[in-house]
């Protein structure tokens, strides 16, 4: 009886011993684990992390895997799980590779705006901003494109020295509870994604905390004139406004509004973005020509260096809820307000603030608001030919007007016909334009939508 017992506990024994050894395989065919750490930093809510396993530092980036790897420094911040990176052309043609982070789904902090959306954002920000070196991996030996075919799926590692080891950042929103599970567990790094994203449950940390986020504006909309909305932008980030204006224009899920203060003599407008979840009679609301009240979250968008308007709401049921967009009146259009080159290049309006007098650049001001500009003499033109992009065959067009440079973009344009406006019927061409004033990294240009929007001089 005895011997039975005996040989049934060595069994047993040598049954616990083999699962941990495979076990402790599978870990290590996932990468090389360090000795368990703890983290000493806090997570943004101010939660210590410190009685937790370093899950981020405790992966090794392994040079030596069949993986695709790349250094990389950042373009573009998007939002928690999206960046733009510069990379050579050998990985891609463009020098940049638009990046969506693996095993991770964070809060919506561009079009939709979501509690901890903008800690996940931040977060994402602060530790590729301070890193000396930024490496991309692929999931597989080559870039693999996501659903959406116009990002690539990447883990993304980074060291603040270059005595230091790499740090797993997709790993590293997890634990730190600013990422929901997407795919977490089926992938080279599942087992430490799972366990990264369980100590986060577990501690209760920022989405999991049960909190409310400290960055998120929970009340009402602010009622704000264009003009305020505008000349204070930056104050109202993350906060719900609403404000009256006449749609001017739709183009790629956004609107442009602008409306008109007597006091300056000026339109002042703003992009409003809608995005792909507005109700048709919500859609309807935001046609052009409609003078609108609009309720939304002020951003700022980085890929447009400029803040926008998100978060747009229609409830069908209740059409009346302060907190839906509303049409107020029809058959307006926008002001295209005349402006010479000299006012667009050099203008200025000086405005009474609660610090004195200051002055800024007029384009500045009237940044997305409507103009026509007349007698602009082309003198260059570059035409995007990259046939993977939704923007082949959209210009960009040189121009002089009374010795001053003036620079037109164009959308995708083509004629009554369906075909395609080239740079062959515009190069040399002395037009006149009506269109979007917008930031540009060099200044301000003109953005047109529509080939009627131009005038080719004979």
């Amino acid at each position: 009886m005895n011997s039975v017992f005996n040989k049934t506990i060595s069994l047993f024994v040598l049954l616990c011993l083999t699962v941990t050894g495979l076990l402790g395989c599978q870990q290590n065919s996932e990468q090389t684990e360090s000795s368990p750490t703890t983290l000493e930093t806090a997570a943004p809510s101010g939660q210590p992390i410190s009685d937790s396993m370093d899950y981020a530092g405790s992966l090794q980036l392994d040079f030596s895997s069949e993986t695709a790897k790349q250094e990389v420094t950042v373009k573009t911040f998007v939002d928690g799980d999206t960046s733009h990176f510069a990379v050579p052309e050998s990985v891609n043609p463009e020098g940049v590779l638009k990046a969506r982070f693996l095993a991770v789904n964070t809060p919506e902090s561009t079009g939709k705006v979501e509690e901890y959306g903008k800690a996940a954002s931040d977060f994402t920000r602060e530790k590729l901003s301070s890193a000396q070196s930024i490496v991309i991996e692929s999931e597989t030996p080559s870039w693999e494109l996501d659903s959406t075919g116009g990002r690539y799926l990447v883990w993304v590692w980074y060291r603040t020295d270059e005595t230091e080891e790499y740090r797993n950042l997709n790993i590293e929103l997890l634990q730190n509870g600013l990422a929901i599970a997407n795919s977490t567990a089926n992938n080279r790094y599942g087992t430490t994604a799972m366990a990264a994203l369980n100590d986060a449950k577990e501690h209760k940390r920022n989405i999991y905390s049960g909190e409310k986020d400290p960055s998120f504006y929970y009340g009402e909309a602010l009622e704000l004139t264009m003009k305020e909305l505008r000349l204070h932008v930056a104050d109202y980030e993350g906060m719900k406004v609403a404000f009256t204006g006449i749609v001017t224009m739709n183009s790629s899920n956004s609107v442009y509004v602008e409306s008109y203060d007597p006091e300056l003599d000026l339109y002042f407008g703003i992009t409003v973005y809608y995005g792909f979840n507005l109700p048709g009679a919500g859609l309807e609301i935001l046609s052009v020509g409609n003078e609108v009240r609009i309720v939304g979250t002020v951003q700022y968008y980085e890929p447009a260096n400029a803040y926008q308007i998100s978060g747009l709401n229609y409830r069908m049921m209740n059409p009346d809820d302060p907190g839906n967009i509303q049409k107020i009146s029809d058959g307006h259009s926008g002001a295209f307000v005349p402006t010479d080159a000299d006012t667009f290049v050099n203008g200025t309006v000086t405005l009474e603030t609660a610090d004195g007098l200051e002055t800024y650049p007029y384009a500045a001001l009237a940044v997305n608001s409507s103009i026509e500009m007349t007698g602009l003499q082309v003198q260059t033109v570059y035409t995007n030919t990259d046939h993977e992009s939704a923007s082949c065959g959209a210009m960009t067009l040189t121009c002089e007007a009374d010795g001053l440079p003036v620079t037109v973009r164009t959308a995708v344009l083509t004629d009554s016909h369906g075909d395609l406006m080239t740079e062959d019927q515009l190069l040399h061409q002395t037009i006149d334009v009506r269109g979007i004033i917008e930031s540009s990294e060099d200044g301000y240009q003109i953005k047109v939508f529509s080939a009627d929007a131009i005038t080719i001089h004979d």
